[in-house]
Parts: C-alpha cells; structure tokens; sequence
C-alpha cells in the first residue's frame, strides 16, 4: 500500500551496503531483426548493470525461437532459470527486453525472484543519477508512468465496503485502484512543478540568449566520452568517468576558439538504443539545449567496436528532435583515437574503415584524454559558424514594426541602423534552421552583405 508521496517512485532495486545478487540475460530472438550483434547488446547491458553496482552472479544469451506471450522466453528456459536463480541465492534477474506487465508479474511467479527489462534498469540508473531538481523530477515522472500499468495485487481482501444495500451497490475502490489513483494524482503535481520549472529556465535563458554567443552542443551515446571532451574544451570538472549513464542533467560552459570569438559549449545526457519512451519525453525539456544551438558536436567512441550503431541511434533520437544535418551543422567528432591498438590500425580497423553516419559539416578525430586534435576540432567549429550563419541587411517599415520582435526571437541581430523615411535597417545573423521563414516573411526587403539577395 501507498501511504504517501515519499513511497510513490522509489527504487525498483535495494541498494544495500551488500550488493544485491543479480543474474542477467540477454534474449536473442530468432524472428527479431537487431541493429547490433547479440554479443555487443550483452556487453552494454551488462555495463548499465555495473552503472548502479549490482553484484552480478551470472550474464547468459539465451536463444529464443519466438517470444512467447505469457513468460517472452520458452518454458525450458524459465524452469532453467528458476533452478539456477535458487542455487545462486539471486535476489534479483535483468531481462534485456520490454517486458509487458503480465510477462514480467508471470516469470517473477514462475523464478521466484524479483525481474526487471531493459526499460526499469536504465529508469533505476537515471534515478540514481539525477542531481537537479529537474532532474529528480523527470526521472520520477518517468518511473511513476512506468509503475501505473504494473502495479499487480494477488488477494482481494482489502477492497473498500460496498456501498447501499443488497445488489445496488458494488464492491468499493480496491486497493490497485487507490494505489493508480495515488500515483495519477502524484503525476500531476509532477507535471506542474516541471513545467514551473522549465518557466523558469526559460526565463534564466533569457538574458544568454541576449548575449551574442553561439551555442554549441555536445551529443552522443552513453559513454563516448562527451563529458571528457567538455572538460578538456572548457577546462571544467564534469563528472566523466568510463561509466554508462555517468552524468544525466546538462552542464553549460563558455569556452574560445582559436580567432578569439566566445562560444557556449553545452554537454547534454548521453543516449542509448531502445531509450524507454518515457524517458525521453521526461527529458525532452533537458534536450532543448540541443534544439537552440548553432553547431552539434556529435562525438563518438570509435574505439568500440558497434560505434555505427550508437551514431545511427544518436541520430535517430535528434531526428525525433528536429534536428538534422540539413537543418544545423553536424560535426563527428571521432573520439578515443588513442584507444585504437596498432593492430587494429594495421588490420584496416582503425580510423581508415571510420565512416561519418549521415549528412555532417566535417568529421575530426580526436582524443579528449590526451588533448590530440583538439585544435582542429575548434577550427572546424569555427568554420561552420562562419559558413552557415550569413548576414544580412533587413528594411523593416515603420508600419510593420511588429516584425522585428521575430528578428531578436530568431535572428542575432549585430546592428540597428537609425529610422529613415522608410523604415529601420538591421544588420542580422540568420542560421540554416530560420533563414527559408526569414526569406519568405521579408521577401524583397533582404540584402546579403556579401552582395546576394
């Protein structure tokens, strides 16, 4: 039962002063089509588990030949596991899959054991981590929306006392439906408290936007190495450790490149495949620093092996976004180069066989523990904030005054020319993702200073 709002989202596991014994599998599913090899989803989700250091007995593929709709794997295999999972003494079992709420309450009936998918392990994580207010905000609304469809009750003693008399009343509200009822009602406040929140940030946003500093954001899969990157650029003290999921709320840092001209350099939560839906909308407030920059940096771990994969999940969840390599300049940034053995470089594994995923404005190998490449990697940030933010000259008519609100909301406006008879000129530096709406809302009033119209 929920007894009040400190119960409602807390942590699927016991973090104990003794780890909890946990055993993980990963399904491989025949009739499935992966992006990636079984072995590397394995490997990644054994590393979200060492994220939140559980005590991991034992890490299986299992091969299934379809998912069966009451348990996800065969009947074998779950008699195998609940003989296993007794013998270990395991207190808890990772499934490296969505689970429905009925496949996930039958295996913990037929294992006896506590189960958790892919979807509660990185919810667990993400609690864990989550240091601001919003954070803490998001993560638990993330959770709670997790927790309503799952919330099972195998006795029906505690429903309520009917109501009338004889056959005009039915049973009362049970306890499920108290517990649901309680956690939609902690949602809203949730909701609301987020959305003050975010009034807020917008607001503290302001007077930086009013500042003529290009923002540029850093992206990429979980461990790639952007935190490092962000310390070594900024000279900052990001938590970067080699860690899935080892910083979750977005840090922001002014920094200069090479010709002397500032930038806001903005470090953002790392991704991962099959993201829980929830979490992304949770954390689609977060990822506005994404959607309001001039330049990304997408950095990427070429040492791992299923690099491609993690950049094509990256882009993915920038395209949900709306940002595409037609609407910012995307720039890779191949990190970790100094992970790269010779053998592998000999083998033709190494950056020869790198390949940039998707449209990008340049691809630049670096590394961010040693310091290679960061130079050219600052010039090519300059670069594309020279080449992709022209300027132009604007007539804005006294009659039509109302537009220039739109130039200061989505233009840098350099100059403002003194009021003639015809109106006011600004001088304005308009990005990719504005300038089509620019160009049709003052058709015939624009001049380019390079001489184009």
């Amino acid at each position: 039962m929920i007894d009040n709002d400190d119960d409602i989202g807390k942590g699927f596991v016991d973090l104990r002063e003794v780890p909890t014994r946990t055993g993980i599998v990963t399904p491989d599913v025949k009739s499935v089509r992966y992006s990636r090899t079984a072995d590397a989803r394995h490997e990644e989700f054994v590393g979200l588990a060492a994220a939140i250091a559980l005590d991991v007995v034992f890490a299986e593929i299992l091969r299934v030949r379809d998912i069966k709709p009451a348990t996800y794997l065969g009947g074998g295999q779950v008699q195998t596991l609940a003989e296993l999972v007794k013998s270990e003494k395991i207190e808890l079992l990772l499934v490296d899959a969505a689970l429905s709420p009925i496949q996930q309450r039958n295996l913990e009936r037929d294992i006896g054991v506590k189960v958790l998918d892919r979807t509660a392990l990185i919810l667990e994580i993400f609690g864990e981590r989550a240091a601001t207010r919003e954070g803490v905000l998001q993560v638990e609304l993330a959770h709670l929306n997790y927790q309503k469809g799952r919330l099972v009750r195998s006795w029906t003693h505690l429903e309520r006392q009917r109501g009338g008399g004889g056959f005009l009343g039915g049973p009362g509200e049970t306890q499920i439906e108290s517990d649901r009822r309680q956690i939609q009602d902690r949602i809203l406040v949730l909701e609301r408290r987020l959305d003050k929140v975010r009034r807020t940030r917008l607001l503290q946003r302001g007077p930086r936007d009013a500042v003529p500093f290009p923002v540029v954001a850093l992206v990429g899969y979980t461990n790639a190495g952007k935190s490092s990157l962000f310390n070594a650029i900024t000279g900052s003290g990001v938590m970067a450790e080699d860690l899935l999921f080892a910083t979750l709320d977005t840090t922001v840092r002014r920094a200069t490149l090479p010709h002397g001209r500032d930038i806001i350099l903005s470090d953002t939560v790392g991704f991962i495949s099959d993201l829980p839906t929830d979490l992304v909308a949770a954390f689609r407030g977060t990822l506005e620093e994404v959607t309001q920059a001039q330049v990304v940096l997408h950095v990427r771990d070429v040492a791992n092996p299923d690099h491609p994969a993690q950049a094509a999940d990256v882009l993915k969840v920038l395209a949900d976004l709306g940002v595409t390599g037609e609407t910012v300049p995307i720039i890779e940034v191949w990190n970790k180069i100094d992970a790269i053995s010779e053998a592998e470089t000999e083998a033709g594994r190494g950056l020869s066989s790198v390949a940039p995923v998707g449209k990008v404005a340049a691809s630049v190998a670096v590394s961010a523990r040693t310091g290679e490449g960061l130079p050219e990697l600052l010039a090519a940030v300059e670069k594309a904030l020279a080449q992709d933010a022209r300027l132009f000259s604007v007539l804005i008519p006294h009659e039509s005054s109302v537009e220039t609100g739109w130039l200061y909301a989505n233009a840098e406006v350099i100059e403002r020319g003194e009021p003639d008879d015809e109106g006011t000129r600004y001088v304005v530096r308009v990005l990719p993702r504005h300038r089509a709406e620019f160009s049709e809302k003052f058709a015939g009033r624009i001049t380019g200073l390079d001489g184009s119209n």
